[in-house]
């Protein structure tokens, strides 16, 4: 791998694997720390959104994603009361107005998209079964002690980046970093095989139902061989961690009052993962001297404008341009990262939590929201968020 610096990269998520593909292309050699023995993404499905898809273009990705990703014909909002439709919005306008597609793909098979480009890349190692056990500062950088299956190993490094996720232990390291706070609601996720879907459900396209106090998304993963299905339900629930099995009974219980194709759903024969929605506020810190966060680790947001993974994907690219401009000065560096991306991700994080409450509207409220999607037709639906697909890394 020749003199060129090392960063240290923990976590092997969409966050980690990206940041390591664009610190390489920036000139630096990347060792990606997973504590996971072999690559398990938590969750189900993800929505790539244009902003994210150009980052993943620029990387090379278009033809491995586009083997395994699909473009839903339409995004479809309607009532989960009443069942009626509020707004769709062909998904084709996504790749004329922004020139990249709005994707949706299982989590797992992004993260073996990617995980795939790093192992190929002779600047990239990956380190599974493996964590940092200390980190020490040294003249020039640190020395990252990783522990692994087969004994520990010191690694001189230039920096060290948290893509640990919202429940980040590299956070530890950044004097009044932001914890993780819940947020009253809860996701109850399951997959469910496309052979196993109610009669009648749309199996090519993103749907989206609202309610009081809840909503439910919908779309097609595993190369359309299953539905991504997702409730979000407000409640109190303060169970440390990613998920736990949860009653397909309560979920069943919780939509009873809703539409038929609702109720349909979510009695589907598939077991059921709940978990607290947890986010970290991105006004803390995301940098100290040689350490930076990057995606959940700095700022974990609600899923409501389905930007989370798109925000790590872009953190990781302007991360990558930074050091490329200031390859001899990591923490020059990583504090032009943060300067450059906490604007950004602070609007986006604002704005998703403002979604959920208008998602989660009752009574005249609600049915002023759908009057106004009704009317608004395809390009104001679009216009309202160009501020959002229309970025670029060097923005």
């Amino acid at each position: 791998m020749g003199e060129r610096p090392v960063l240290v990269i923990v976590g092997a998520g969409i966050a980690g694997l990206t940041a390591a593909l664009a610190v390489a292309a920036a000139g630096f050699r990347a060792v990606v720390v997973e504590r996971s023995a072999e690559l398990l993404e938590i969750g189900a499905g993800i929505q790539l959104s244009p902003n994210a898809g150009r980052v993943l273009s620029a990387l090379g990705l278009d033809a491995a994603l586009d083997d395994v990703a699909l473009v839903p014909a339409a995004i479809t909002v309607r009532n989960g009361i009443t069942g009626l439709t509020a707004a769709t919005l062909p998904v084709a306008a996504f790749a004329r107005r922004y020139g990249f597609p709005y994707r949706v793909i299982h989590r797992a098979d992004l993260q073996a998209v990617l995980a795939a480009a790093a192992g190929h890349h002779p600047d990239i190692r990956l380190m599974l079964g493996a964590e940092t056990a200390d980190v020490l500062p040294r003249d020039d950088g640190l020395y990252v002690r990783v522990r692994g299956l087969e004994g520990s190993d010191i690694i001189p490094a230039a920096g060290l980046v948290g893509a640990d996720g919202v429940w980040s232990e590299t956070r530890d390291r950044i004097p009044g970093a932001a914890p993780a706070r819940p947020t009253g609601r809860t996701a109850w996720r399951t997959v469910i095989p496309m052979d196993d879907t109610p009669p009648g459900t749309p199996a090519d396209r993103v749907g989206l139902w609202l309610g009081a106090g809840a909503h439910v998304v919908v779309y097609p993963v595993a190369r359309g061989a299953a539905l991504n299905l997702v409730a979000i339900v407000e409640e109190p629930f303060d169970k440390h961690g990613w998920a736990t099995h949860a009653a397909p009974h309560w979920v069943a219980e919780r939509f009873n009052g809703w539409c038929g194709e609702v109720r349909a759903l979510v009695n589907a024969p598939t077991p059921w993962q709940k978990f607290a929605l947890h986010v970290v506020d991105p006004a803390g810190p995301w940098v100290a001297g040689r350490t930076a966060l990057i995606g959940d680790a700095a700022h974990a947001m609600v899923p409501f404008l389905a930007q989370g993974g798109a925000m790590a994907i872009e953190d990781a690219a302007v991360l990558g341009r930074c050091l490329a401009a200031h390859p001899r000065d990591v923490p020059a560096a990583f504090a032009a990262y943060e300067a450059a991306r906490k604007p950004r991700v602070t609007r986006v994080w604002k704005a998703a939590l403002r979604t959920g409450g208008h998602y989660h509207r009752t009574g005249l409220v609600a049915a002023a929201r759908d009057l106004v999607l009704r009317a608004a037709g395809e390009r104001f639906l679009l216009a309202r968020n160009d501020w959002i697909y229309r970025w670029t890394p060097d923005a």
